[in-house]
């Protein structure tokens, strides 16, 4: 009898230490399952020391998930399996999401840090009077070159890469929009144009130039360019910050044809749980000092103005990555064209890259 009073005894000793553990496990170092926050966000696209300063401050535990594309990320949230409850899609998204209902109006009194944000960066066409977004990160989409590789040819627009001379030369990024823009803004229409003829006479345009493109590629761009692999890289502005950070024999231009001015914002899905903590988060980002870290770790370019403040004069004061008004006011925001019109600009996309080989 005592052996089996000692058998039970250590059966109880272990259940309660094993619920312990779990207890723990399932407070995270003290956060409690019911406080946590899941965040939807591009890959490598925050500080991570900043989740963890957030943490910190608000007792709030962060689940941190990545997306590759606008359309990926649309898709999950349409799905619901997870509830996300901050998201950061581009603004043509942004519009899409708010006419499928999928979106929270935000609490501008939970937001005081909005304040800090530029004035021609809030109210836009994408969301009147940010009422479901907050930017987070802008930039445009543009030429990274080498000078060496390039002799006596000066870049000035997207017609310029149609040189002959520039044979094999060109890497590409991999995006309908993107490549379809080039093609327009080449022809002076713009980035949204829908009329068919137009688009067809851009699609005409590109296929001449495949024989400059030396690959259409993804992220491994940054590592090619960087290695002086080709002399021109078609990149977002951000990544051509990487470059040239890796190579400074590099440069950027915004072509002067005209080209896209994206913006990524922050937003609270409407399957989100902890909306009071989405907001907390939201402005914790939005604070200066915060935002200045997270830029000085992205390389894109912040909306925050007090955050500017904070930053390398060096860093704020190239035009190349903060274009002075006169110059972003000749640059468009890409629109939600419909799921119909998306789709033939994706088709004329693939045919493009059909064509090329």
């Amino acid at each position: 009898m005592r052996k089996l009073i000692q058998a039970f005894s250590v059966i109880v000793i272990v259940s309660v230490l094993l619920m312990f553990w779990v207890s723990k496990l399932n407070s995270s170092e003290g956060y409690t399952s019911g406080n946590t926050l899941t965040v939807f966000n591009w890959g490598d696209y925050i500080d991570e020391e900043l989740i963890d300063k957030f943490e910190e401050e608000t007792g709030i535990k962060v689940i941190y998930e990545t997306f590759d594309s606008n359309e990926s990320m649309l898709t999950k949230i349409q799905q619901g399996g997870t509830s996300y409850d901050v998201a950061v899609p581009s603004e043509y998204m942004i519009e899409k999401m708010k006419s499928e209902d999928l979106l929270l109006p935000l609490d501008h009194s939970k937001l005081p840090n909005l304040k800090h944000i530029d004035p021609r960066f809030l109210d836009l066409s994408f969301d009147p009077g940010n009422q479901y977004s907050i930017p987070y990160f802008w930039g445009t989409v543009g030429i990274v070159y080498n000078p060496e590789l390039l002799g006596d040819i000066e870049l000035k627009g997207w017609n310029d890469l149609w040189n002959p001379a520039l044979k094999n030369e060109i890497l590409m990024v991999d995006g309908a929009r993107e490549v379809i823009g080039i093609g327009l803004n080449s022809l002076h229409y713009s980035l949204n144009d829908t009329n068919n003829d137009h688009l067809l006479e851009a699609k005409a345009k590109l296929d001449t130039l495949t024989p400059n493109l030396k690959a259409i590629v993804g992220d491994e761009i940054k590592l090619l360019m960087a290695n002086e692999e080709a002399a021109i890289g078609v990149v977002w502005s951000g990544d051509a910050a990487d470059i040239m950070w890796e190579n400074d024999k590099l440069d950027y231009v915004v072509p002067e044809e005209g080209s896209n001015l994206w913006f990524d914002n922050m937003v609270i899905p409407k399957t989100a749980k902890n909306i009071e903590g989405a907001h907390q988060f939201i402005n914790f980002m939005l604070d200066p000092e915060n935002a200045a870290q997270n830029t000085d770790y992205v390389s894109y370019s912040t909306p925050n103005q007090a955050a500017l403040q904070l930053l390398d004069e060096e860093v704020v004061n190239d035009e190349r990555f903060y274009p002075p008004e006169e110059l972003t006011e000749k640059l468009e925001v890409y629109e939600d064209l419909g799921k119909e019109m998306l789709a033939y600009y994706n088709e004329l996309y693939l045919k493009f890259k059909m064509h090329r080989n």
